[in-house]
């Protein structure tokens, strides 16, 4: 069933900036706060962003990148002279989750940041898992250190002592983009959880975590919700970005709850997804509860006080929108994504038996942090074309979806709909449905966007709008996709059987070793 409805338009001249910091690519949008509407959009490069690779299993990317590219793509949108920045009133920024960023005291970086697909850390993380204790860190940070921003630290501090000496400030991706348009360094409890520094017990940062690796306090800055000034514009910078000096950075988060956010999932049992570079699913809680194997990962949702506990329970899926890019490079050269899709469309359900598990962007959380890759099953040289190549993609990220929403379902998360924006994969009909029917949970799609999401965040911390659901009161359903079929019910048991005994040759591989 799809339901079709047209967005109401309005006017303002009290305008709020969104700046989201991705992987691929930075995207800025100018939003007027009335109509809730982007009045301008832009984002740079056109072309994906490079990832630097030292070593297998090792990604980085360089800070100042990203900072050039806010700048360009803020440019673009003042190209559109669609709006006087003038009356652009409050900054927000989303980021790619989990990056290291290290300054000195006078602000300046100290190495490239280690990013969210990086898996050099894992071995540090599991062993501080086994040495803190399972459930002390469990209960107190609802998480295993696993592969986060806690572990890539000490992996610094290990291999790099020189430049950790010198480290002032740790911060995330957006922090840095913040420090440089305020001068100002801050973060919040929901940054600190993503990085497994966050003590739910204690409302503070973990002194398990810090006193283990021996991290000082002093490296981390202030404290403030999520929802609130971060620090106002510089005038040399205001001068720069064509913007008003003094205006402030209200809001700042991770790109899932951000995602979260934007679609209006802020109460316990609301669910959103995403399949950009990676997918998630994810899902808010009010209760402090965690995998017992940190498959799926608990971290402080946007929402979250002290006083009213609101957790983002996050699936996340490497290998999702960069497995569809990499098909793109060697299965559909010179086409368009919409090209590709429409040619996945004439392959029949379940690819004529070719199965693909898309797990080559790194260690899978959801797979006990292993490096497992992408695997290619049952090619049949006479049969297999083009078109199934690029429907076997989609449905392989679709069961991958699956396995990782399944386990939410062991920890208490059963949602009845999913909300997604009506962006990179879900702009497949195709993967789209396989979706729903493989997953057996309608999607409700939005014209969602998180530099939307950040530029309305900025209007909740600036007090533009007394509320979160305030801000969102003009949102607006798209489509709803209801489950067609069962059939996707036997290709996805085959795949997790395929998954099953991958996981198992990698274990008998290493212990041969």
């Amino acid at each position: 069933m799809v339901i079709n409805k047209k967005p109401r338009q309005l006017t303002s001249k009290m305008l709020l900036l969104g700046i989201d910091i991705g992987t691929s690519s930075v995207k800025v949008s100018v939003v007027d706060a009335a109509s809730q509407k982007a009045l301008a959009s832009a984002q740079y490069p056109d072309s994906e962003s490079p990832i630097t690779v030292h070593q297998p299993g090792w990604a980085e990317q360089s800070p100042d990148m990203w900072w050039e590219q806010a700048q360009m793509a803020l440019q673009r949108c003042h190209a559109t002279q669609t709006y006087n920045p003038a009356d652009i009133k409050a900054i927000g920024i989303a980021y790619q989750m989990h990056g290291l960023v290290l300054v000195d005291k006078d602000q300046h970086l100290l190495r490239d940041s280690i990013i969210w697909c990086d898996s050099r850390a894992v071995e540090i993380g599991d062993k501080a898992f086994d040495e803190i204790g399972h459930e002390q860190c469990l209960s107190h940070l609802l998480n295993s250190p696993g592969n986060f921003t806690a572990a890539k630290l000490a992996w610094v501090k290990q291999n790099e002592p020189e430049i950790y000496s010198r480290i002032d400030k740790v911060m995330l991706p957006g922090d840095y983009i913040a420090m440089k348009l305020t001068g100002e360094v801050t973060t919040s409890a929901s940054a600190l959880s993503e990085g497994i520094f966050y003590d739910f017990q204690g409302n503070r940062l973990s002194d398990e975590v810090l006193n283990y690796f021996g991290f000082s306090t002093n490296l981390f800055p202030p404290i403030k919700p999520v929802f609130a000034p971060h620090g106002q514009l510089l005038q040399s910078v205001a001068e720069k970005l064509q913007l008003p000096a003094g205006i402030p950075v209200a809001y700042k988060a991770g790109d899932q709850p951000n995602n979260a956010l934007s679609l209006n999932v802020l109460k316990p049992g609301e669910v959103a997804a995403t399949a950009g570079t990676s997918g998630v699913i994810y899902g808010v809680s009010d209760e402090l509860a965690f995998d017992l194997q940190s498959r799926v990962n608990t971290f402080a949702h946007v929402n979250y006080t002290d006083e009213l506990k609101r957790l983002g329970v996050l699936l996340c899926i490497n290998g999702t929108g960069s497995l569809y890019r990499w098909a793109k490079s060697l299965f559909g050269a010179g086409l368009s994504y919409n090209e590709m899709n429409n040619l996945a469309a004439h392959a029949p359900l379940g690819s004529a038996g070719l199965r693909i598990l898309p797990f080559g962007n790194g260690a899978e959380r959801m797979l006990n942090n292993k490096l497992v890759g992408v695997h290619f099953h049952h090619i049949d040289l006479n049969l297999h074309t083009q078109s199934h190549m690029l429907r076997a993609v989609q449905e392989g990220i679709a069961c991958a979806f699956r396995y990782g929403l399944d386990i939410m379902r062991e920890n208490g998360m059963n949602p009845t709909v999913i909300r997604a924006g009506k962006a990179n994969l879900f702009l497949s009909d195709l993967f789209t449905q396989a979706f729903v029917n493989v997953t057996g949970v309608p999607v409700e799609l939005y014209r969602n966007d998180g530099s939307v999401g950040a530029a309305l965040g900025a209007g909740i911390g600036a007090g533009i709008f007394s509320t979160p659901e305030e801000a969102f009161a003009r949102m607006e359903c798209l489509q709803t996709i209801t489950p067609t079929t069962k059939d996707y019910e036997p290709v996805y048991q085959e795949w997790k059987d395929l998954l099953t005994a991958q996981l198992l040759s990698e274990q008998m591989f290493i212990g041969s070793l």
